[in-house]
This record gives C-alpha cells, sequence and structure tokens, in this order.
C-alpha cells in the first residue's frame, strides 16, 4: 500500500528529440494523486548545457540514476514512446537487478526488441537532405524545422544523438522482466503487426491495444493514453480509487 505521504509516481521517457516538455499533452490528464514526472536525457529541454549521449548504455545508466534518485517508495509505473520505450526496456531490466520493480512498463510506437526491420537504415549517418526524409516519414516534427537553418541546426545533433544511442549494435543476451507490459501501436504504424513480439519480454502479464494513427498517433489519443497508464496503477496495485 502506499504511504499517506507518498504519492504514486508515473516516470515519462521521451522519444527521440524529445525533453521533459514531450509529455505536456497528457499531464492535464492526470489528478494530484499520481506524481507525473517526465525524464529527459543531457542535451536538451533542462538539461540543455549538458553534453548529448551517444550510447545506449550511458542512456540508460543516466535514466536509471533519474529513477532511483527521484522515487519516493511509493508504487511506480515507467512509460516510454518509441525511443524511450527501447531504452525503457534496458531500464526497466537494469532497475529490477537493483532492487527497484515497476509495477507496470507501458510502451508505445514500439514493437519491442528483436523484430526484424524491413531495411537495414543506419539513420545517425545519413546526409542532411536524407536524415530530413527520414524524419518527414517519422512525422511529429513541424516542417518549419526542417526547413528553417537555424532550428535544424540546433534539432538535428539532438536527433542524430538520439538515433546512434539506439542504432548502435548493444551486446546483451535475451532476457525478460519481472514487470508486466502493455504495449500500444498506431494503426499505421510499419511494424504494427508485431506489437504482440513484447510477450515474450516479460515474465508477467502482457495486454495490448491498436489505436488509429501513425507514429505519433499519441497526440490524437491522450485522453485514452492517460486513461491506460492510470488503469495501470488500478490493475496492478487492486486499488479502488487513482
Amino acid at each position: 500500500m502506499k504511504s499517506k505521504e507518498n504519492k504514486y509516481q508515473l516516470f515519462l521517457l521521451h522519444f527521440a528529440g524529445g525533453s521533459c516538455y514531450s509529455f505536456d499533452f497528457l499531464k492535464k490528464h492526470f489528478d494530484a494523486n499520481i506524481d507525473f514526472i517526465p525524464l529527459e536525457l543531457p542535451g536538451r529541454g533542462k538539461r540543455f548545457e549538458e553534453e548529448l549521449l551517444k550510447s545506449r548504455e550511458e542512456a540508460i545508466n543516466d535514466y536509471c540514476r533519474q529513477i532511483v534518485s527521484l522515487n519516493n517508495g511509493a508504487p511506480f509505473i515507467i512509460y516510454g514512446h518509441s525511443m524511450g520505450a527501447s531504452l525503457g526496456f534496458n531500464v526497466v531490466a537494469k532497475l529490477e537487478e537493483q532492487g527497484y520493480f515497476p509495477k507496470r512498463f507501458v510502451v508505445s510506437g514500439n514493437p519491442g526488441p528483436g523484430v526484424k526491420k524491413k531495411r537495414d537504415l543506419i539513420r545517425y549517418l545519413l546526409d542532411d537532405f536524407e536524415f530530413k526524409e527520414e524524419l518527414r516519414s517519422l512525422g511529429g516534427i513541424p516542417e518549419e524545422v526542417l526547413t528553417n537553418k537555424q532550428l535544424y541546426e540546433f534539432f538535428a545533433p539532438i536527433m542524430r544523438a538520439d538515433f546512434e544511442c539506439i542504432e548502435k549494435k548493444y551486446h546483451r543476451q535475451h532476457y525478460t522482466i519481472k514487470a508486466p507490459i502493455y504495449a500500444v501501436m498506431g494503426s499505421e504504424e510499419e511494424y504494427c503487426d508485431d506489437i504482440k513480439n513484447w510477450h515474450q519480454y516479460t515474465n508477467a502479464a502482457f495486454d495490448y491495444k491498436i489505436l488509429k494513427g501513425s507514429h505519433f498517433f499519441i497526440y490524437d489519443h491522450a485522453a485514452e493514453m492517460a486513461a491506460i497508464l492510470k488503469e495501470s496503477f488500478l490493475t496492478q496495485m487492486n486499488l479502488q480509487e487513482v
């Protein structure tokens, strides 16, 4: 049971190019019973003056340090979109090794580890023309960022560093986590049909949902995504209210 002093905690891990502000669209759907904690990697947002990370291991360790330092002893859930889901899986595994156990790991915009890609594209090494086209294909990035020289020169290094984190080879054997997994994907995403892949990476319960939209479908389904996250607390802790 949660102590009277401590709120339930929701840690949010952003997508490539994102920051702690990337989940502002969700925050209004949560009340005071849940501590809404969007995290961010160095080199953007409130951590703009810090050096960008370019390895998965560094990013995982950074997120783990943040969560351990902020954890108040109350039940918590981790949610990640796209890159946040990819890194989040490793983060949950590392936290569990350290004795911290999320009540659920919620992922969106990501089919999970091991899904065979239809194209072997290393995005962080693309030239600027190809890189912009790839960012356009992902959606969610204002065209002004891609056409304005100053905005692009500010944003591109962040995106390249984030892609480098998740695209460089990271050697680790297949493993599963103890936390239940709830996966959500957009109906128009390229790997939507592979969403059940997440099932093999948890020793606990697995559930999933497909919502209408492309990779950044979450912006069109803020209320439903918030409901899934809040339901995660209810389901995993048998609470009567959140």
